[in-house]
């Protein structure tokens, strides 16, 4: 423990060495700030124009320095967003304490179409190594991309279809290895043109062996799993292809992309999983098509999605396939009396199964095809300094299991509405707050789900006679957007009824589930209850941009609750931290400190309360140009203080401990 503060303070003076002059004074015009528009943003504004939902922002050198191996991971530091955690292969965010169909992924704003949100082992189908920004949107202006976006999206951005020509070959590769995991990647984008056709080509590789961990993985001390995690390795790789007619009336371009992604699954019965995806994607807008309307977009997503659950063996035991074609129209406006906005149409249609591999059976969920379809309109006017906004979505929701297997189909109508408004208090304060009611539809797996699932150990029971979840969300938050000293409090509350849970009564079954006290399965069935989501957020900045010393401190918290029943299980510990960091010239260096106290707040199917832990990250990079290439050579150390980490909100968290301390190196090329 003597060591820890040693180590700490050389981490600091090692990521400040090149700053051997005093710190520079910084001008409020070495802090001005580029803007950023929202993809995923139906009013297409900057991230300092939100008002139906905070928004974070995530790209450039700072995306760069976050990417880890799952979208989970990249994110799990951010505000108000936790990590899944279920090894290294499988972590999705979990935003103010929701998750899974709750957090909708969305790849160039239109869905990714994965199973991911079914279970915590199921890795989200959109690599981020390639990726050029990640948007956070919670709250109301979510709800506008689906009902499965009560607790917020996740929008993946990756340029695939460009949308405007490059005068010359421009792009990025990058290659770095890590030695806590033998990682060996590479990841590139290349951006170009031939006329008015532009033109892009992405690609990543990723193979990661078992992970060193700091202990014994077994927080009791139980069993002999030391130094390294077994069956955590991953191998992801993909490659995709853009390109697009730029004209003056506007664009159509098209896309495609082939994932693979292979990785174990980090428990006892050292299972892994093959996941394969195939997914095209059609992008056009026309500019002044008729009357008032400023643009016409129109967006079609199609996906090939199939994973196989494979034994130790390699023998296959559950396969999952998902089939999906969504479409998205959109008219936006920029002044009608003053309002502007956006209407459109959304349709979605997917076939789902998860069947057992030997037999075809319905052992797990049966094929099931889903029909949505739903209108959405965003608006927002200014009167005087006030700035209101109001978002309404009608979805219409069917379930239709196969005929065969004699299952009742389900119809839901859906309704979410909400308004917003942003009020300036003096210049650069403001106070901006919203209210929503959002509905979502009972997931397949939900409803029909009878059977064994094998990373998990749960033998899965649905329940056909769900009724729609009913979310009403209200959020304050008072910010500081101007100047080199920025901050936000956001405070919010979401009471949802008919939440949707699923509750492990412990009775061991085997895989008929059949009671059997030496089943290798519990039984899990899913219900429903009253739920309360309250929480608060806190960040206070000082110069993120300019050069010199920047520093960031902020804090999370949430708590979830079931009416009578307690707390929701796999709640994310509350947090504080802390980011110092020197720009100086080519050096970009920076420290992370990440606090997380100790989780007690158990669900009752929950008896291991998760011990504290503090995250130290060093990252130094140094940038200089190279021919016609800037390169950008990057050093940094996770898990400084080698702590044995273990996240509240993993189902593996007694048996599956974070990376120890590891280091990473690499180099980017940019030109």
């Amino acid at each position: 423990m003597s060591l820890q503060p040693t180590i700490l303070a050389a981490a600091i003076c090692a990521a400040f060495a090149p700053c051997v002059a005093s710190a520079q004074s910084v001008t409020p015009a070495q802090s001005s700030t580029s803007t950023v528009t929202v993809s995923a943003n139906p009013l297409g504004k900057e991230e300092s124009m939100q008002i139906l939902s905070p928004t974070k922002i995530l790209s450039g050198s700072e995306l760069r320095s976050k990417i880890g191996s799952s979208l989970g991971e990249t994110l799990g530091s951010e505000l108000g967003v936790s990590a899944s955690g279920f090894g290294a292969g499988a972590s999705r965010p979990i935003i103010r304490g929701l998750e899974g169909p709750r957090v909708k992924i969305l790849q160039n704003g239109m869905t990714v179409a994965d199973v991911s949100g079914l279970s915590n082992d199921h890795a989200v189908a959109s690599e981020t190594a390639s990726s050029q920004q990640i948007e956070i949107l919670r709250g109301p202006a979510a709800l506008l991309y689906g009902s499965g976006a009560i607790g917020g999206l996740v929008n993946v951005v990756d340029g695939r279809i460009p949308l405007t020509l490059s005068k010359q070959l421009n792009g990025e590769f990058e290659v770095k290895y890590a030695g806590v995991n033998a990682e060996k990647g590479g990841s590139f984008f290349l951006d170009g043109s031939l006329n008015d056709i532009a033109l892009h080509l992405d690609g990543n590789s990723r193979n990661t062996g078992d992970y060193k961990i700091p202990g014994n993985a077994n927080v009791h001390g139980d069993g002999d799993i030391k130094g390294r995690l077994p069956n955590s390795f991953t191998h992801e790789h993909s490659l995709g292809f853009g390109a697009s007619l730029i004209q003056s009336w506007g664009h159509i371009g098209a896309s495609v992309q082939s994932m693979a992604d292979r990785y174990g699954i980090p428990t006892e019965e050292m299972s892994f999983i093959d996941l394969d995806q195939t997914r095209f994607d059609l992008d056009a807008a026309v500019q002044r098509p008729f009357l008032a309307f400023d643009a016409l977009t129109f967006k079609l997503g199609s996906t090939d999605y199939q994973h196989v659950e494979k034994l130790r063996d390699g023998t296959p035991a559950t396969n999952f396939k998902n089939r999906t074609l969504e479409t998205r129209t959109g008219l936006s406006h920029s002044n009608w009396q003053g309002w502007e906005g956006n209407i459109g149409v959304q349709t979605e249609n997917s076939n789902f199964s998860a069947l057992a591999a030997a037999t075809g059976r319905a052992d797990t969920v049966p094929v099931t095809r889903s029909v949505s379809n739903a209108v959405f309109l965003v608006e927002q006017k200014t009167f005087g300094s006030v700035a209101l906004s109001a978002g309404a979505r009608i979805e219409n929701v069917q379930r239709q299991p196969k005929a065969s297997f004699n299952l009742p189909e389900r119809s839901f109508n859906l309704h979410s509405f909400s308004v917003g408004g942003l009020i300036p208090v003096i210049d650069g304060y403001a106070i901006v707050t919203s209210l929503s009611t959002a509905e979502r539809a009972p997931t397949t797996e939900e409803l029909y789900s009878k059977g064994p699932h094998e990373s998990t150990l749960t033998f899965d029971i649905g329940n056909q006679h769900l009724q729609s979840e009913k979310s009403r969300n209200l959020e304050l938050s008072m910010q500081k957007t101007v100047g080199l000293v920025r901050w936000k409090v956001n405070g919010f509350i979401n009471q949802v009824d008919n939440y949707v849970f699923g509750e492990i009564d412990g009775l061991r079954v085997n895989e008929e589930g059949e009671h059997d006290v030496t089943g290798e399965f519990t039984q899990r069935y899913w219900k429903q209850a009253a739920a309360t989501i309250r929480g608060g957020e806190a960040e206070i900045a000082y110069n993120q941009i300019g050069e010199g010393i920047s520093i960031r401190a902020f804090a999370d918290t949430s708590h979830g609750t079931l009416k009578q029943r307690g707390n929701l299980p796999l709640q994310a510990a509350n947090r504080i931290g802390l980011d110092l960091g020197y720009r100086s010239g080519a050096w970009r260096n920076a420290v992370s400190v990440l606090h997380a106290q100790k989780q007690d707040r158990l669900a009752s199917s929950e008896t291991f309360v998760t011990p504290s832990f503090t995250k130290v990250d060093v990252n130094i990079t140094y940038t200089h140009p190279y021919m016609n290439a800037q390169l950008t050579w990057f050093a940094q150390i996770k898990n400084l203080l080698n702590q044995d980490i273990r996240l509240a909100t993993s189902v593996l968290k007694e048996t599956v401990p974070q990376p120890m301390r590891g280091f990473i190196c690499g180099v980017r090329a940019n030109f």
